[in-house]
């Protein structure tokens, strides 16, 4: 039976990353609280840790330590199995990673009270085909980009909607995102903010040259189908903005919401998503009141 455990997974290439790690393991030592560590994590801390699979099947609960680049490798490192994830900001936005560092004691004895709730996030899954063969299946928990290389050169993007053509899009690029993206990459190309409870895609040209193109929303059982049109040989597919794939002409990009695999994050009663937006948007900020007085 699997055992409970709080796992550590941290940007080990940022001090303030390391040094938070550092002081929360002595915090968990004078609190009675041990944490786990991965090959990677234990090797850079000097801690014992575990292998990928065993520290996978002993944890329920990980904090991750970084920013939200941190959380979108953590998430697709704990993909398939059930660990909640909890991410403490040490970089600059932080929707994913949420949690502050000066409240990140605070916060754990919360989680281990077990005062916290969970969201469960979709992600996409994407395949790539090429001469009608799958070549590459993927995940992602932010969006699937299709872009083109450094030419200051259009591209056309025909996009599909199961078997219906909803449009050959001259643009610079194309980002399908889920609700968890919609405030990253898709926010700045003009996309609409959607609460990760609402089961959709979003489909955001980048730079159209047409003034008619606007972002579109697609269902949780659609699947949208990217195939570039001409000869351009300078494109790129790029997962969560981390990982990329070439793309060559005639190749076709199937997207849709995964079936077998989501990602649970905790958040906390004291910090939910709209408090969120309110906080890294500063909505609200410097209204006036029009009360009577």
């Amino acid at each position: 039976m699997k055992q409970p455990g709080i796992g550590m997974l941290v940007n080990t290439r940022k001090k303030g990353a390391l040094d938070m790690a550092r002081s929360l393991i002595e915090w968990g030592k004078k609190s009675g609280v041990s944490f786990l560590f991965p090959p990677h994590e234990a090797s850079v801390l000097g801690r014992q840790g575990l292998g990928d699979e065993e520290w996978k099947s002993n944890v329920n609960v990980a904090i991750v330590i970084g920013g939200d680049g941190t959380f979108l490798r953590a998430a697709r490192y704990v993909l398939g199995a059930p660990i909640s994830l909890y991410g403490i900001n040490l970089g600059h936005l932080g929707f994913l990673a949420s949690g502050k560092a000066e409240e990140a004691e605070k916060d754990l004895e919360s989680i281990l009270r077990g005062e916290y709730s969970i969201i469960i996030h979709k992600v996409l899954k994407g395949q790539i085909f090429r001469d009608d063969k799958s070549t590459h299946t993927l995940f992602a928990l932010n969006d699937l980009v299709l872009a083109k290389g450094a030419l200051a050169r259009v591209m056309h993007v025909e996009v599909r909607l199961g078997d219906k053509l909803l449009n050959t899009l001259p643009a610079d690029g194309i980002i399908v995102s889920t609700p968890t993206g919609s405030t990253a990459y898709a926010l700045s190309a003009g996309g609409p903010i959607v609460p990760p409870h609402v089961q959709c895609m979003i489909i955001v040209p980048i730079c159209a040259h047409t003034l008619y193109t606007r972002p579109v929303l697609a269902g949780e059982t659609d699947v949208i189908t990217l195939t570039p049109r001409g000869n351009h040989r300078d494109l790129l597919l790029t997962q969560d903005g981390q990982l990329g794939y070439e793309i060559l002409p005639g190749d076709a990009i199937q997207i849709s919401l995964s079936k077998e695999h989501s990602v649970n994050v905790i958040t906390l009663p004291t910090r939910n998503y709209f408090d969120l937006l309110q906080e890294k948007l500063q909505w609200g900020r410097g209204i006036v009141s029009f009360e009577k007085e």
